[in-house]
């Protein structure tokens, strides 16, 4: 299951794409609309912002932008980004891969194998959806 942070991220991500091209947005603004706690909000941002999915601008008329276009981030990045691996086991992962305390044999692990899938096809959907993608879905169901 995606965190509680993952989702209030690619939420605050989703109301910036769907914001005015080059408009900031104050964390206030999106907390209340996200029904987001705006500390966590905040804590958030700033993760994004060093993932560099997010910019930050100072002063009147401050707040937050997306870095990069909409069209740009994919949702396996945003959840690799707050989550870590898409992957449900760490023998499965291919960026975060560990071996499993547990397993005997790792090339005939049929758990590993089935998880391995579920990654690739995971992978596949999250990484072909971008936040322009799911703005517009949104937008569209409206």
């Amino acid at each position: 299951m995606l965190a509680q942070k993952t989702r209030y991220a690619l939420r605050a991500l989703l109301y910036l794409a769907e914001a005015e091209t080059g408009r900031s947005v104050q964390v206030a603004d999106i907390a209340a609309t996200q029904q987001v706690p705006r500390k966590y909000l905040e804590l958030i941002l700033l993760d994004l912002k060093k993932g560099g999915m997010v910019a930050s601008r100072r002063g009147p008329g401050g707040g937050y932008v997306l870095a990069r276009r909409p069209e740009e981030i994919s949702f396996a990045e945003v959840i690799r980004l707050m989550d870590g691996p898409l992957a449900l086991v760490p023998c499965a992962s291919l960026n975060f891969y560990a071996r499993c305390g547990d397993c005997h044999d790792e090339a005939t692990c049929a758990i590993r194998k089935v998880m391995a899938q579920v990654r690739t096809e995971a992978d596949r959907i999250l990484s072909g959806t971008t936040l322009a993608d799911a703005a517009a879905s949104e937008t569209l169901a409206a």
